[in-house]
């Protein structure tokens, strides 16, 4: 089965001239704003998103709650005292997961981590380590969480890790691997700092600092949203499309993750009006998530897998929306090889000059893992951290990230293509696809073999 002109020119128009990009855009930024799963802003964001869903008029809409241990923090506080009449306040963050700890220590700089430094670095035995997040230039790159735990090795009480923006700025980070069940919290009590506050705290000479974080973790109940266009022809097979709704503490979200959410219901609308207005149904049927608690770990997506597709049942692709503000689409980019000519056709076929390439490790940066985990083929959009990207995406897991991060007119765009895509994908006789997946042992050994690895981006 094709997709006729017509009907791809019907979908981009809809995309672009029917779009309600905006009044999501003020839904989610601005009246809700910030949404950390398990808040009450989150339960405002599931109960928006379920009923846009449904005023789309698609066959199903569930709202599908789990319980999930949370993280929250109250307190970070940090100063160096430089001499009994005289000190200075750090600006920090304390990293995701971080314990609740307070500990007044001296600093001891270790450049990036890595382990020739922490030797040259002398005694860390009870000390605070100031760390790079950065890479070392030019040697093996060694994922922070790698070298965080080569500080605690030494025997450091805690770490200071310098946030690489500038302009007095500093994220949200994590300092685990998701794919090492037994590396799931920082293996020291862990906080961010400015790239300015870092460079005073050197220029102090034997700094001794007192760092006090108190923080929580709660068990709270949070839930995905899941839409349902079901196939004319093949309705027991699936594909799904799928980002998450939740944001980190304190940042409204525009470019992460309201721009993948919205891509998420608008191609919903889309393609169920088009149903309405054309008689046009997809081939087999489409499932539109949003995720929760993508940032505390994919709490969201790794329920709806277990739960959908834990019995030996797979979709035939599970695309993931993260961070489309990055820039313009270049393609899709998989977890699997076996895929890659087959959704280049359907590339070529939109007449777009998109690409089809495969990622060298099992990308564990977001919602497609838990997927890529269980051996189903899940894919993320070609845009992300990758070359050619907008610097107003840099404003990564603060509070900067607000609506005007969201680029409108590129996310029409995107919404057109993958309106055109899984039309396309949902079309095509189920002979005609290559293998569905890869078992579940051989993805869990890649898993296993990656661990500590740097995830190749380009």
């Amino acid at each position: 089965m094709t997709v006729s002109a017509d009907v791809d020119r019907w979908l981009f128009g809809e995309a672009w001239t029917g779009s309600q990009i905006p009044d999501h855009v003020t839904a989610l930024c601005d009246t809700i704003g910030p949404r950390w799963s398990g808040t009450e802003a989150e339960w405002r964001t599931i109960d928006y998103i379920r009923s846009v869903l449904e005023g789309y008029g698609l066959d199903r809409v569930d709202v599908e709650e789990f319980d999930f241990v949370s993280w929250s923090w109250s307190k970070a506080d940090a100063w160096v005292l430089v001499d009994q009449a005289d000190r200075f306040d750090l600006d920090i963050l304390p990293f995701i997961r971080c314990p609740s700890f307070q500990v007044d220590a001296q600093v001891v700089d270790v450049g990036f981590g890595t382990q020739r430094e922490i030797d040259q670095a002398g005694p860390l035995s009870g000390r605070i380590a100031l760390m790079a997040m950065s890479h070392e230039p030019f040697s093996e790159p060694i994922p922070p969480a790698y070298r965080l735990r080569q500080v605690a090795a030494a025997g450091a009480t805690a770490a200071i890790v310098i946030d690489p923006k500038t302009g007095g700025r500093r994220e949200y980070h994590s300092a685990h691997d998701s794919r090492d069940p037994d590396f799931d919290h920082p293996p020291l009590p862990c906080v961010s700092a400015t790239r300015e506050d870092a460079a005073r705290l050197r220029r102090t000479p034997a700094a001794r600092i007192h760092l006090d974080v108190e923080t929580t973790s709660p068990r709270v109940k949070s839930a995905n949203v899941h839409g349902v266009l079901e196939g004319e022809h093949w309705p027991e097979e699936d594909l799904v499309l799928g980002g998450h709704h939740d944001t980190v503490f304190g940042t409204p979200g525009g470019n992460d993750n309201s721009s993948g959410t919205i891509a998420v219901i608008e191609t919903a609308r889309v393609l169920a009006h088009l149903r309405k207005a054309l008689g046009k149904r997809p081939g087999r049927s489409i499932h539109f998530v949003t995720y929760a608690a993508e940032e505390q770990g994919f709490h969201g997506a790794g329920q709806f897998v277990s739960r959908h597709y834990a019995a030996g049942h797979r979709p035939r692709l599970a695309l993931n929306l993260d961070e489309l503000s990055a820039g313009p689409m270049k393609g899709i980019v998989l977890g699997f090889d076996h895929l890659r000519l087959f959704v280049q056709e359907q590339l070529d076929s939109m007449g777009d000059g998109l690409a089809c390439h495969v990622m060298a490790q099992l990308d564990n940066s977001s919602d497609h893992f838990p997927y890529l985990y269980r051996g189903i083929d899940a894919a993320h959009l070609w845009r992300w951290r990758f070359r050619s990207r907008h610097a107003d995406a840099d404003f990564h897991h603060e509070p900067a990230d607000t609506a005007d991060k969201l680029n409108v007119r590129e996310l029409k765009e995107y919404v057109a293509q993958l309106s055109r895509l899984m039309l396309r994908l949902s079309q095509v006789e189920p002979d005609a696809w290559p293998q569905l997946g890869v078992s579940a042992e051989e993805a869990a050994a890649r898993v296993v073999a990656e661990r500590g690895s740097v995830v190749r981006v380009f």
